[in-house]
């Protein structure tokens, strides 16, 4: 059977994958109906960049453990609800992943340990997380527990390993709270360096378990050169990253920028990105951490002026107050990454009344099967505004 006629057993169940009814070639026709729709006033939206193997492309994978009629359940949620679908192998998730979760259900059996009951609060394993480099082939698996008492940890990790001795790294979390978050706040790692490293656009960044970091590394790659390119970097611009995370697009576009500054609010994160800096021998970044609207009004009112500003906000947008901050710092350019077209387009309406002009619009396929689509988008100030835009500043706030 062509892998395009593939269908996934759990599609009725999960949820996840909405328009995996459709060929691929019509997802891709979908998503571009639903862009021109959303930003085609704005400008021609370039055709969407699919992926040539839109299958098992997700290099982080979780799965949440229960049980079932006395017998132990591990899969995803489905979807708006809390009910556990039972998952062997997922056409979307990283086949070694799964094979390594279904591993970890079986050992639990063996070594006589339960899943966690929220209801009960009682048991053991919560969730396993693993995240792959498809590059590097480094494999974490962290395994989310109630209780920091592991009942016989090295025999466990041992049978693990034994079975997969291709995992470089093995935490475990302890999460013992009543809550839908994955990951707790006690980390311990029980084998290797308790992370693991990845290439990407030539570059190696060290990916921890509560790192942020794109789940097709294959069309990240597409997407941050899209990015860069965008940006037109000479090697004469001062670029603010904004919602910089662990600082990977910030330290892609370095190599043809003079300076940039990561700006980060998530105190993890920043360490990361500053780890991931001296990994990579980058000298010319700079992170903060601080909310990314302030730095910037601040940076505004010192007279300080940046070029460009990457941005790539979560999926509700930028919020109203980030935008106007935006707006005082007044960069030539802005290039605005979305993983949501409609707040990308609520945005592109707020820029474009501030003296924005939106010149490229390049789609990209992240999460094939899913409705989700990531969006780049090049705004350029109107030369003719910029040095009203600069006297007057205080007009954007009516």
């Amino acid at each position: 059977m062509n892998k395009e006629e593939l269908k996934c057993p759990y599609r009725k169940k999960c949820g996840g994958c909405q328009i995996q009814n459709l060929t691929y070639e019509k997802q891709l026709s979908f998503k571009q109906v639903k862009l021109i729709k959303l930003l085609g006033k704005y400008h021609h939206v370039n055709e969407i960049i699919g992926m040539e193997h839109p299958y098992h492309y997700r290099n982080k994978v979780q799965a949440a453990f229960g049980e079932r009629k006395g017998e132990i359940i591990s899969g995803v949620y489905q979807s708006s609800t809390h009910t556990i679908i039972p998952v062997d192998n997922c056409l979307i998730e990283d086949e070694k992943a799964d094979e390594i979760i279904v591993t970890v259900r079986k050992l639990l059996k063996s070594f006589k340990l339960r899943p966690f009951n929220d209801v009960t609060m009682k048991g053991f394993l919560r969730h396993v997380l693993i995240k792959r480099g498809f590059s590097s082939g480094e494999i974490m698996v962290v395994l989310v527990t109630s209780q920091m008492e592991f009942p016989k940890e090295s025999q466990f990790v041992n049978a693990l390993l034994s079975r997969h001795p291709e995992i470089t790294t093995v935490v475990q979390n302890v999460n013992n709270k009543r809550t839908s978050l994955v990951l707790g706040d006690e980390t311990r790692v029980l084998l290797g360096n308790g992370y693991i490293e990845e290439d990407l656009c030539g570059f190696r960044f060290r990916i921890s378990p509560k790192a942020f970091y794109q789940v097709n590394p294959t069309q990240t790659e597409v997407l941050y050169n899209k990015a860069i390119d965008l940006a037109g970097l000479t090697g004469n611009e001062r670029v603010l990253d904004a919602y910089c995370g662990t600082g990977t697009i910030g330290i892609i576009a370095s190599q043809k920028a003079k300076t940039v500054v990561g700006v980060e609010l998530n105190p993890d994160a920043v360490k990361d990105a500053k780890v991931n800096a001296e990994l990579n021998c980058v000298k010319n970044i700079e992170f903060f951490e601080d909310d990314a609207g302030k730095f910037m009004v601040k940076a505004a009112r010192k007279g300080e002026k940046y070029d460009v500003v990457i941005m790539d906000p979560p999926r509700a947008g930028a919020s109203l107050e980030f935008l106007r901050c935006l707006v005082e710092l007044s960069p030539e350019k802005i290039v605005y990454i979305s993983c949501n077209p409609e707040t990308l387009a609520r945005d592109l309406s707020f820029l474009t009344r501030k003296g924005y002009r939106v010149r490229k619009i390049q789609p990209v396929d992240m999460f094939p099967h899913t409705e989700h689509v990531e969006t780049v988008v090049n705004l350029e100030l109107k030369p003719d505004l910029e040095k009203r835009f600069r006297e007057h500043i205080g007009d954007l706030y009516e």
